[in-house]
């Protein structure tokens, strides 16, 4: 199952995120996903595993379990490169070993002062608060990621982490439409006014942190993750699914594509099991009313402001 996106490319419409996954466990995730029947994977210069992630694809193409024409292969620029984007997505794909990318995007909508291409550190001032660069626009980091497009490094380009507003810049001063809108969603999280609005003008919504961010998210941010959710428990015995499952079938049934990640085989196939069953339009209402507009990922915990503000 897939989704068209507006530069006539397909996403699979679920993926393996790839945040936090460790070094030495890359190899064997990434060729185990692929045995399952992944095809789209999503990685990030800032997730530091690009090469890594390269190797085991490249061990992957050579062994025959997958063609580079059916792999979907996301990653994304960071905020210390927005003045460095030809660069930065050519160190992306050396470390990949890619000749070209099926998606690049914008990981956040702001440029921070630049660290070296592929660095990516964010520098912080004295006060712990994040140095954010205010002498380069979210357009002129656009241009520059129209430019990939032109010199066939990348076959779509997107955004990640915008709101209604920056969309709605983006989509006016754009060439080249974003493709895709990457934002954290989920049922405690729903965004569902966001969501709409990508979607009536043809930017697909990919959901990170699909599932809420379960313990990782609780750990890092100590936020809630939907999964002990009451509802949802009750829809996954109706279904006889799990409380994952229901939740990744809601989101592929708002027509979002998701990402969720996880080193374990069990999960990677739990995960992938969701094209077996179709929840009810009530039941899709259920899951709205259970809606708490609760953020789970807040990178304010390392940059010393929140951007979301």
């Amino acid at each position: 199952m897939a989704v068209t996106l507006s530069s006539g490319f397909k996403i699979p419409a679920i993926g393996l995120g790839v945040w936090r996954m460790e070094k030495q466990e890359m190899r064997d995730l990434i060729i185990n996903s692929i045995k399952i029947g992944y095809r789209h994977f999503d990685c990030a210069a800032d997730y530091l595993n690009e090469a890594e992630v390269g190797e085991a694809l490249a061990e992957a193409l050579q062994m025959g379990l997958v063609k580079r024409e059916e792999l979907f292969i996301t990653t994304k620029l960071w905020n210390s490169d927005h003045g460095h984007v030809v660069e930065a997505c050519k160190d992306s794909l050396k470390k990949l070993q890619l000749d070209y990318l099926d998606l690049y995007l914008i990981h956040f909508p702001i440029a921070t002062k630049h660290t070296g291409v592929g660095k990516t550190g964010s520098a912080l001032d004295d006060e712990g608060v994040l140095e954010i660069d205010t002498t380069i626009t979210l357009e002129t980091t656009w241009r520059a990621m129209e430019d990939l497009v032109s010199m066939g490094l990348v076959r779509s380009i997107g955004i990640s982490n915008y709101d209604i507003f920056l969309t709605r810049d983006c989509l006016a001063y754009s060439k080249v439409k974003p493709a895709v809108n990457q934002i954290e969603t989920h049922p405690y999280f729903q965004r569902d006014s966001l969501v709409k609005f990508c979607q009536k003008h043809g930017i697909c919504v990919t959901a990170h942190t699909p599932l809420g961010g379960a313990a990782a998210n609780a750990e890092w941010f100590g936020s809630v993750s939907c999964l002990e959710d009451p509802v949802l428990k009750g829809l996954a015995e109706k279904y006889k699914k799990t409380v994952a499952q229901v939740v990744l079938r809601w989101g592929i049934q708002r027509n979002t594509v998701v990402i969720p990640k996880s080193s374990k085989v069990e999960r990677l196939e739990e995960n992938f099991q969701v094209f077996d069953f179709e929840l009810a339009e009530e039941d899709m209402a259920l899951i709205k009313s259970i809606d708490r507009a609760h953020r789970s990922n807040q990178p304010a915990k390392f940059w010393g402001i929140n951007l979301f503000a």
